[in-house]
């Protein structure tokens, strides 16, 4: 079988949640399946590193896909001329977007919908480009993989998808993100928060992620903070808006917020070790990988108790309503002052994180292709 794969999030250095989910299923489905073809389609020059296996054959096709205008004319019109040299049997796109004027069977990894639940939290025409094309990628993909139950019931309830069609591919944790030695701790703060203890923001910097309410429950807690405790926010500035800058802006203990930037996997790793917590309080998510990436890392977690965040953390987690600050604050409150309970939830996420692995995701990635074959 020939597999055509949208292998364009495949970016060294710069995976997120979708990249990384791309870079782990693939890899692992290559090699486990030497006797079909993988056909990996970029849109910029690649890493040789992403050719996982022999059977592993990539192709680069303008042009850069990374605005609505773009997106239509590479999965419209590039896409199909290279699929008439190809003659793929099957095409999977980890991202969600498909090709419309192509008649290969087709697989959607659609990991959520947050740009249904809030279109304002993102510029007016990627927002409108989702809205208007993701309900056709659902009804024109012949099964689709989502990576939570959370999100197969928002996919079955927004767009009428009939729930034998999708198949529910949770992602995993990486066997690279551990815990680390307490000097290796200290040698993190002293690099990073001035020899501090720290709680921990990881992701991209976009209204979606709730950093204005993070920011106004740090604020409150520094009120009685008698260790000097500082946030770290770690993560390239998406959608960085007036809202979420002027917050930041009029905070008391600003002073005490750290940006780092996107940060490379190996800091990464680092940063969540040290971490006093990881403070996950997503306004809404599709899965939420920091969550077990912590886990791993022998980190306590505060996130939030909405979407898929409750699935993927279980009671290994201080749940928290992301859009009360008070109980916001409250948690950063009980992780500082509590070391038992900071004990207890490093227990259970130890016991939660073993649920999750990328081998089962890829597997069930698999499964799922299977059913689509022609």
């Amino acid at each position: 079988m020939k597999i055509a794969v949208n292998t364009r999030l495949l970016i060294n250095n710069r995976l997120d949640g979708i990249g990384r989910f791309s870079a782990e299923t693939l890899r692992r489905m290559a090699v486990a399946h030497p006797e079909h073809e993988f056909h990996f389609i970029f849109d910029r020059q690649f890493d040789k590193d992403f050719v996982f296996s022999d059977n592993v054959y990539p192709y680069i096709i303008p042009p850069q896909a990374r605005h609505p205008f773009l997106y239509l004319m590479w999965f419209e019109v590039s896409v199909p001329l290279l699929f008439r040299r190809i003659k793929p049997d099957l095409f999977v796109s980890p991202d969600g977007y498909l090709s419309l004027r192509t008649r290969v069977p087709s697989v959607a990894v659609i990991h959520d919908l947050n740009f249904e639940h809030y279109p304002k939290d993102l510029p007016w025409l990627v927002s409108r480009y989702y809205r208007k094309m993701f309900p056709r990628f659902a009804r024109k993909a012949r099964r689709i993989a989502t990576v939570s139950e959370y999100s197969k019931k928002d996919i079955i309830q927004r767009y009428l998808v009939d729930h034998q069609k999708i198949d529910v591919v949770y992602n995993g944790v990486s066997s690279h993100f551990h815990p680390i030695s307490e000097a290796e701790q200290e040698s993190v703060r002293r690099s990073f928060s001035s020899n501090r203890p720290y709680f921990l923001f990881v992701g991209s910097l976009n209204p979606r992620k709730n950093l204005k309410n993070l920011f106004l429950a740090f604020d409150e807690f520094k009120k009685n903070d008698t260790g000097d405790i500082k946030l770290i926010v770690a993560g390239a500035r998406m959608w960085w808006t007036d809202d979420m800058r002027f917050t930041y802006e009029n905070m008391q203990h600003r002073n005490d917020v750290i940006f780092t930037g996107r940060v490379n996997d190996t800091e990464l790793v680092k940063l969540v070790a040290s971490a006093l917590a990881l403070t996950y309080v997503s306004g809404f998510e599709g899965f939420g990988i920091p969550i077990l990436e912590a886990f791993q890392c022998k980190t306590p977690v505060i996130t939030s108790n909405v979407t898929s965040m409750p699935e993927v953390a279980g009671d290994a987690a201080i749940q928290v309503n992301p859009f009360d600050i008070n109980e916001i604050t409250a948690a950063l409150q009980r992780i500082a002052g509590e070391p038992e309970l900071r004990s207890e939830l490093v227990r259970k996420g130890e016991e939660q994180c073993r649920k999750f692995s990328w081998d089962r995701s890829a597997e069930l990635l698999w499964n799922c292709i299977e059913k689509a074959k022609p």
